[in-house]
C-alpha cells in the first residue's frame, strides 16, 4: 500500500464522504477532518446560514481558504464538500498535495440519501433530483480529472466502502 499521509475524498452530496472518511481514517490510522465542519467551526454558523447570508460565492471563498490550509495537514483523511471542485484552485491543491478518492454515487442513490436532509442549501428547490442531475453533469468530469482512485458507493454501507478502499489501495 502506498504511504498515504493525505487522503482527500471528493464526490457529490450523499456519496458518503464524511461517514466513509471517518471509517477510512480509523483503518489507515490517520486523523479525520471535514472542510464543511471546519468552516462551521471557524464561522460559528452552519452552512445553510452562510449560504443564506453570503450566497454560494461567499461560501466558496471560505471553502477555498479552508482547502488551501487543510490540504497541507499531514496524516489526515479529509472529506470535502460536493462543490469543492468548482474552483480550479481547489482542484489544484487537492490533486497536487495528496491522494484523491472520488466516491461516486448514482443520482438515484444521492436522491435516496439526501431526501430528508434539510441542511443542503442547493437541494432546497422544487425538484432536488433535477438539481442533483445538473450538478453531476458539471461536477463528475471535475471529480474524475483530479481523482487518483474512483469507487462506487451505491448499495454499500460506509464501513464496507472503507474496507474495500483499504483492500483496493494495498
Amino acid at each position: 500500500m502506498p504511504a498515504l499521509h493525505r487522503v482527500f475524498l471528493v464526490g457529490p452530496m450523499g456519496a458518503g464522504k464524511t461517514t466513509i472518511g471517518k471509517y477510512l481514517a480509523q483503518q489507515l490510522k490517520l486523523q479525520f477532518a471535514d472542510t464543511d465542519s471546519e468552516i462551521e467551526r471557524r464561522t460559528g454558523a452552519d452552512i445553510p446560514w452562510i449560504f443564506e447570508i453570503e450566497g454560494e460565492e461567499g461560501f466558496r471563498s471560505r471553502e477555498q481558504q479552508v482547502v488551501e490550509e487543510m490540504t497541507d495537514w499531514n496524516d489526515y483523511v479529509l472529506a470535502t464538500g460536493g462543490g469543492v471542485v468548482m474552483r480550479s484552485e481547489n482542484r489544484r491543491a487537492l490533486a497536487s498535495r495528496g491522494f484523491v478518492i472520488y466516491l461516486h454515487a448514482t443520482i438515484d442513490e444521492q436522491v435516496r440519501r439526501t431526501q430528508k436532509d434539510k441542511r443542503r442549501p442547493l437541494l432546497q428547490t422544487g425538484d432536488p433530483e433535477q438539481t442533483l442531475r445538473e450538478l453531476m453533469a458539471i461536477r463528475d468530469p471535475l471529480y474524475r480529472e483530479i481523482a487518483d482512485h474512483v469507487i462506487n458507493t451505491d448499495g454499500c454501507s460506509p464501513k464496507t466502502v472503507a474496507q474495500r478502499l483499504v483492500k483496493e489501495l494495498q
